[in-house]
């Protein structure tokens, strides 16, 4: 990921694979027991993911806490390799092939 931090880098990855699920906020809350302003505190970076997060948001999303970790676009090709999906490296679900 370049210059990002792990911290950094989770956010836009967890950012992209909402974007490529159409999930909300208030959805991954609910997932992870937890109110739709605490997922937006760590979005925010004003409130960090706990590894218990990284660990139920990779279970949710069918890919390993590593490839969670990896950044967006290995985790969104790890997501779409486990759907079926198509997905762009910015996470954006395509027509197309992954990485297109």
């Amino acid at each position: 990921m370049g210059g990002l931090g792990l911290e950094e880098s989770l956010r836009l990855t967890v950012a992209a694979l909402m974007q490529a699920t159409g999930e909300s906020q208030r959805d991954l809350a609910v997932v992870l027991g937890l109110t739709q302003t605490q997922v937006s505190r760590r979005q925010a970076g004003t409130t960090a993911w706990s590894l218990r997060d990284c660990d139920v948001l990779a279970a949710h999303y069918g890919i390993g806490s590593l490839e969670l970790l990896a950044g967006p676009t290995r985790a969104c090709e790890a997501w779409a390799l486990r759907t079926g999906e198509n997905v762009n490296v910015n996470g954006n679900v395509k027509d197309g092939v992954v990485g297109r």
